[in-house]
């Protein structure tokens, strides 16, 4: 199975959704089964974009390339830091952010997700938490616990200089759980407004193995996982 993690440019907001056409393009003809973009990556924190505008764009995408599972995360959206997933032209799942990033002010813009979701995919049982939720474990363990996942998407807009908290927690929760993790992290926010860096984006096999990328975007990940693992939560519930 192979997932396209973008490595995001942020810039005005009709650029970057000229840009999500180009990338999904791009994604298609890499033969990618699942497409993710990081989080806030149309508007960053200052940008607007209007939710119904987003989400017609996002449809056509899913429409257009009807075979692969598209995660794009996020917008705001009804005061909510939401994630959506499409699949042929459907919305599959949407996931509100649970844990708001108080020290960004998050907590100001949105109101707090109230659970955490997961979606049956050809590809399996895919799980979606967002940037700060990675901090705290219960989220990837609900989701491997109740829902059975095999993967989980985690779209993020996480600072450079906090790369190594990001890479530590995202394999922390592939081990623990038994799963594949995947996170998408926005690379760079250039606008009027505002100017940021943002971390890697790393892909993590059930044993904490860093899945690598040849050109940084697309990576092939085995699900069902065929290794062997020596603790499977599951049989600790």
């Amino acid at each position: 199975m192979k997932i396209f993690l973008s490595r995001w440019l942020c810039t005005d907001v009709s650029e970057n959704i000229e840009r999500l056409k180009k990338e999904a393009s791009e994604a298609h003809k890499l033969k990618a089964d699942i497409v993710v973009f990081p989080e806030i990556f149309l508007t960053g924190y200052r940008g607007q974009c209007d939710p119904k505008a987003a989400r017609e764009a996002f449809s056509g995408l899913s429409k257009k390339y009807a075979k692969s599972v598209f995660l794009f995360g996020t917008i705001s959206e009804k005061r909510k830091n939401r994630a959506t997933m499409w699949l042929a032209g459907k919305e599959i799942l949407s996931y509100d952010k649970v844990h708001l990033f108080k020290p960004n002010n998050e907590h100001k813009m949105w109101e707090e997700g109230k659970g955490y979701k997961a979606a049956q995919t050809p590809f399996g049982k895919i799980g979606v938490i967002v940037c700060n939720d990675i901090r705290f474990p219960e989220a990837a363990r609900t989701l491997k616990m109740k829902d059975k996942i095999d993967l989980l998407l985690v779209p993020a807009y996480w600072p450079w200089r906090r790369n190594g908290i990001w890479k530590t927690m995202l394999r922390a929760r592939a081990i623990e759980n038994a799963i594949c993790v995947a996170g998408c992290c926005i690379a760079h926010v250039e606008s009027k407004d505002e100017r940021f860096f943002g971390a890697g984006n790393y892909v993590f096999d059930p044993l904490g193995k860093k899945i690598e990328a040849e050109d940084d975007r697309i990576y092939e990940v085995e699900i069902p996982f065929k290794g062997k693992v020596v603790v499977d939560p599951l049989e600790y519930r």
